[in-house]
């Protein structure tokens, strides 16, 4: 079996051969008029140019043609990365760019990059004219009137671009009116919220005077290899170092790996086993707008700050103290910034490890004693696991213990949580579906060429036979998806919670350096899609990832935060299905059954009742992107924001990612979780259906004959 790691894999590509590397880019026509420090690209980039678009065009699973299509794909998302909310080039730019549309795939081909410089040296002009802008309108007397009734779309993406200056500047002084009222209304008096508004403009200022042809040339590749899927990824020398440091997890800080978007601080992922994960404050897509070192530090706003620049202040010794300002990632426009405190540590691999524990449901006036195993990430120790050492990291070795833990104290079910699941070892993926089956496919893997291998469990033994659940929400992707479409095909357990990630892809890291040894500048790295996963039903897990067979409530819309949201996604498609045998504890009248009995709870229950309005008022509340700009407007729509991101509080633990009461001590942070746990109603609610389960099986015409499929 090869050892995939999901979420990314390294790979290297072997017989590979490159033609000689031409030394001159071909002139092409200017676009705006050049400046004295406008950046330039150097020798060694068009080098990187080459071979990315050569490995690009030859190696992607997607095989997409450099063509005129694929150009304006490419052009739109350049514009875009560089100037994502339309606020600082005009019409007039953006037409005379449109002449270039169809030319970025020559441009790839033939080693040209004057003009996707020259276009972001007009964003630098257009910038410069901005922060003059913002400084003089700061400077004024009274620059903002908090009592006109005025208000502003948040959502810029489908905004026109300005057709000329003063109608950037009215936008812009929206813009800035809009932020000077959330920090009005967070207590700064008005001599601070000018100070701030002035400071964080002139941490932009120096953050883009900083910016050179690296960064330049990364934007300009990303478009190209993010055009194809967004998982695949140039990354220039300094970013793959980076990168490098991340994935070694070894830096001490709060655990959790973050980029800069739309000048703010965006956390990509929670890494399992660090602080932020254990205190279960921070979650994926989160904007982190400010940070203060130890209990009594002042707040240092980040907004428009480098993420190399933010870790620098997040990162610190171990036990000390670091409190973050964060907006949360389904947070209400206008929202006030939530305070939480953090104390700094390395990443503790025993808490990346399963754990269990028995929680009791009420149902049908019996109790039933449920087994809980929660899986944050499938992880193995390969080469522990290579040496041949008796106890090596392996998620289904702990797995298998808790099990036989459990079924000790007989347990009547079993719960398998997958929910904030990244995903991890393919190997993990298919050896923990081998415990609950008995033997035979879970998952095939369809490579660029054409070539699918099916991976299997060979192993007869089963662990569990009895009843199981397994829980999954939007964050579950890659080897979740693989574990719970495999439970999902064989009819072994019933899926519960909300349609996963959808990321069916494999990814492989290529040093650019290996193809030109003797080069002696660094030339980056290319994260490249090679492969596409499917269920042994023939189905992709792409895009679409696993649907539940019992939905429960979610605050999130259809394609949010999922790869269906990605525009440059890989669509979902069906290859041959493998052979299996049907383990037969589900069928579709047996879902039927529990759905019925969910929807009657659904009806009675209040805390479900609550749960299911309270969700669907916040996504009705999110889909409102108008913000008032009069002070006494705005100050009703923060508060009615906060009391609805108070009832979502009141719902439970897992609604709300486990935030923390903010009006509690700060370091009762630190005393133990067992002495005050909130209800999950998602856990409990999947184990009343997991004890319906248990209930219906145990009547006569619950029983059949295993099938082929």
């Amino acid at each position: 079996m090869r050892k995939y790691l999901i979420t990314l894999i390294p790979v290297v590509l072997l017989g590979w051969q490159w033609g000689p590397v031409q030394d001159h880019a071909t002139t092409v026509p200017a676009v705006g008029t050049s400046m004295e420090d406008d950046i330039k690209p150097i020798p060694a980039q068009y080098k990187a140019e080459e071979l990315t678009t050569r490995i690009l065009s030859s190696y992607h699973y997607r095989k997409t043609k450099l063509n005129d299509s694929l150009s304006a794909a490419i052009f739109d998302k350049y514009i875009d990365g560089i100037d994502h909310g339309k606020l600082y080039y005009l019409a007039e730019d953006l037409n005379n760019f449109e002449q270039y549309k169809n030319s970025f795939d020559d441009y790839l081909q033939k080693r040209e990059l004057d003009v996707p410089f020259q276009i972001y040296n007009v964003f630098r002009k257009r910038y410069k004219e901005r922060s003059d802008y913002i400084q003089n309108l700061l400077g004024q007397p009274k620059p903002f009137d908090f009592t006109a009734d005025e208000s502003m779309d948040t959502d810029r993406e489908k905004a026109a671009w300005a057709k000329n200056t003063d109608e950037l500047n009215d936008t812009w002084r929206k813009y800035l009116k809009s932020e000077a009222l959330d920090l009005k209304l967070s207590g700064k008096a008005d001599t601070a919220v000018i100070s701030t508004l002035r400071d964080r403009y002139k941490n932009r200022d120096r953050a883009l005077g900083r910016i050179r042809t690296e960064q330049v040339f990364q934007m300009f590749m990303n478009a190209y290899a993010e055009s194809m899927d967004p998982h695949t990824s140039y990354m220039a020398p300094t970013s793959a170092d980076r990168f490098k440091q991340e994935m070694s997890q070894s830096l001490e800080g709060i655990g959790a790996l973050l980029r800069e978007e739309d000048n703010y601080i965006k956390i990509v992922e929670v890494i399992p086993g660090g602080p932020a994960f254990k205190g279960k404050q921070l979650k994926k897509e989160d904007k982190i707008v400010a940070v203060a070192q130890g209990d009594e530090g002042k707040m240092v706003d980040i907004i428009g700050w480098f993420v190399d620049d933010a870790v620098k202040l997040i990162k610190g010794p171990k036990s000390t103290v670091v409190r973050l300002q964060v907006i949360s990632a389904d947070a209400l426009p206008g929202s006030t910034p939530k305070e939480y405190r953090l104390v700094r540590e390395k990443i503790k691999l025993e808490e990346q490890r399963a754990k269990s524990e028995i929680v009791s449901v009420n149902n049908s006036n019996k109790t039933f004693k449920i087994g809980v195993i929660d899986i944050p990430l499938f992880y193995r120790d390969f080469e522990g696991a290579q040496h041949k050492e008796k106890e090596f990291s392996s998620t289904t070795r702990d797995v298998q213990k808790l099990i036989t833990e459990l079924q000790a104290s007989n347990v009547d079910g079993i719960v398998i949580d997958l929910r904030n699941n990244g995903g991890g070892s393919l190997t993990e993926a298919v050896s923990l579906t081998g415990l609950f089956i008995n033997r035979g496919p879970v998952v095939q893997v369809k490579e660029g060429q054409g070539e699918i291998e099916v991976q299997s469990d060979n192993d007869p033994a089963i662990a569990y036979d009895g009843p199981m659940a397994v829980m999954v929400n939007r964050f579950s992707a890659s080897a979740s998806e693989i574990f719970a479409a495999a439970i999902q095909d064989y009819k072994r357990g019933i899926i519960v919670g909300e349609q996963t990630y959808g990321k069916g892809t494999v990814q492989t890291l290529i040093d650019l350096n290996q193809w030109v040894p003797k080069e002696t500048d660094q030339l980056g790295q290319v994260k490249l899609t090679v492969a596409k996963f499917y269920r042994i039903n023939g189905s992709s897990t792409q895009l679409k990832g696993v649907m539940p067979d019992l939905e429960l409530p979610t605050a999130f819309k259809e394609n949010e935060y999922g790869e269906g949201s990605q525009p440059s996604a890989l669509p979902w498609d069906q290859i041959p299905s493998s052979r299996y045998d049907l383990a037969n504890n589900i069928n579709p009248k047996v879902i039927d059954q529990l759905r019925d009995k969910y929807k009657q709870r659904l009806k009675s229950d209040e805390e479900l009742k609550t749960l299911a309005k309270t969700l669907e008022e916040f996504k009705v509340a999110r889909e409102n992107k108008i913000v008032s700009l009069q002070e006494s407007k705005r100050k009703i729509e923060r508060d009615e924001a906060e009391k609805k991101r108070a009832a979502m509080k009141q719902l439970g633990e897992d609604t709300t990612d486990g935030e923390e009461d903010e009006d509690a001590d700060p370091k009762a942070a630190e005393a133990p979780k067992e002495a005050k746990k909130k209800k999950d109603i998602y856990l409990t609610e999947t184990g009343r259906m997991l004890a319906d389960l248990i209930v219906i099986s145990k009547e006569p015409s619950f029983a059949g004959n295993k099938k082929k499929q």
